[in-house]
């Protein structure tokens, strides 16, 4: 999804500054309207996960918390169980960073877009 997006908002910024013809710029906006609903479908998706993670963890170190007076061989696993959850709520949070800060900057090539048609139709007259 990063290389995919990355790869996209490289393109699209490019075929912005390229841009001439008004039905042109028409498609460019058209196109990034449906990938930023794309992407924030995403975000959302990603957010639900994160949070999701982040409560299980909770529950997981409150486990281990309580059954840190043991030293089980339990004990042992619930700690290797949080360690797994952070590490992967780690990577979560470091996706769900990079795709609220995409979405943001889509948020601001639509405004550009929409500068760009406005100064276009005030050629236009």
């Amino acid at each position: 999804m990063t290389e995919y997006l990355t790869n996209y908002m490289n393109t699209v910024t490019e075929k912005l500054a390229k841009c001439s013809d008004k039905d042109e710029l028409e498609d460019i906006l058209a196109e990034h309207m449906d990938k930023i609903a794309f992407m924030q479908h995403e975000r959302i998706v990603h957010f639900l996960v994160t949070f999701m993670f982040a409560v299980i963890l909770c529950i997981f170190v409150a486990v281990m918390l309580f059954m840190s007076g043991s030293g089980n061989l339990a004990s042992i696993g619930v700690m290797a169980l949080v360690v797994i959850i952070l590490v992967l709520e780690g990577f979560y949070i470091k996706h769900y960073y990079f795709l609220e800060n995409t979405v943001q900057k889509m948020y601001r090539i639509y405004d550009e877009m929409l500068a760009k048609r406005r100064a276009m139709a005030g050629e236009s007259k």
